[in-house]
């Protein structure tokens, strides 16, 4: 970078993850030293705050700002600083951290660290639907009606998230939705299109294995209609990354799309619920977010993560989930 970035504003969400309002600002601390760095450290209070407390950070002239938090909590953040000069500082502290999946950044809050503190700057893209960022996935159908189910579930993973795929399949039903891609028109009957800027939802399920998020196009996922027997195949495809495999999956790639369906209906960007109009017009804004990466990722961290989520299965969530 062509200046120093010492001017450094943590944003902290103390409800996610344990021991975040104690540990993770003394690791910060050591981390970034006072002696060295103008270091703020800041808890968010509400809903909406770490938008709010990023925006001031950037008014102060930050040079970089930590997000400590879930998806959520770093969305807001992400959100505010696009098209700044300000690099993001990711340290995962949700249920399903998509993005910090996406970019290979640990779930080990000192593993975290070490990526900022080390400092390769990775700029993203991000994507618009009805003029609402999102920077993984935006999802309408039974994918959206998946996300709202497992949005008020207490025990999140992604055994939870193929419980709900299964009981939602129960009393779903597709429907019929024209997408319009440049000067092509596509009429699809699905259940569910999903149109990606990153490869996966989050929890390392992988709904457009081939998306890259710095390419300037979104991977557009359709899936037709299917029976109990394909669940099980459909849910192994979507963890292993292989869900494009699947004869029941058709795949476009666009700078942007236009959605149409019959009736306005739930929506999801980023894995949160909401309701949208029945057209829903998404674009890609390419190169709007600069962020702390991984220099270089090796198989043995990919080995690492993929431990590390399937001992948290069986430790944490299994019994909550089957009780």
């Amino acid at each position: 970078m062509s200046r120093q970035q010492n001017k450094i504003c943590a944003i902290i969400n103390p409800v996610s993850g344990v021991g975040s309002k104690r540990k993770i600002p003394k690791m910060i601390e050591e981390a970034f030293p006072k002696k060295v760095y103008d270091l703020d450290i800041l808890f968010t209070e509400y809903a909406g705050h770490a938008g709010e407390l990023a925006v001031c950070a950037l008014d102060r002239e930050a040079d970089r700002i930590l997000a400590v938090g879930g998806d959520g909590t770093i969305n807001e953040v992400a959100k505010s600083m696009m098209h700044s000069e300000a690099v993001l500082g990711i340290i995962p502290q949700g249920s399903g951290n998509g993005l910090a999946r996406e970019l290979h950044i640990p779930m080990d809050v000192k593993r975290a660290l070490e990526v900022i503190v080390k400092g390769k700057v990775s700029t993203i893209d991000s994507c618009t639907a009805n003029d609402r960022v999102f920077f993984c996935t935006c999802g309408v159908g039974f994918d959206a009606a998946v996300s709202q189910k497992f949005a008020h579930e207490k025990h999140r993973g992604s055994l939870t998230y193929i419980k709900n795929t299964i009981e939602e399949y129960l009393s779903y039903k597709p429907q019929e939705y024209r997408l319009l891609t440049g000067d092509k028109v596509h009429e699809e009957k699905a259940f569910l299109v999903a149109c990606s800027n990153a490869s996966q939802y989050g929890n390392n399920a992988f709904i457009a294995p081939h998306a890259d998020i710095q390419d300037g196009l979104m991977d557009i996922t359709i899936l037709s209609p299917f029976s109990p027997p394909d669940i099980f195949t459909l849910a192994v495809q979507l963890f292993t990354k292989r869900l494009d495999k699947n004869s029941k999956i058709k795949t476009l790639k666009a700078g942007s799309v236009t959605i149409l369906r019959q009736m306005p209906g739930i929506m999801h960007l980023d894995g949160e619920p909401m309701m949208a109009e029945s057209e829903i017009q998404l674009s890609v804004i390419p190169r709007s977010l600069k962020v702390y990466t991984p220099a270089e990722v090796s198989f043995t961290e990919e080995v690492y993560h993929l431990f590390g989520q399937v001992t948290r299965f069986f430790d944490e969530k299994l019994p909550y989930i089957f009780k």
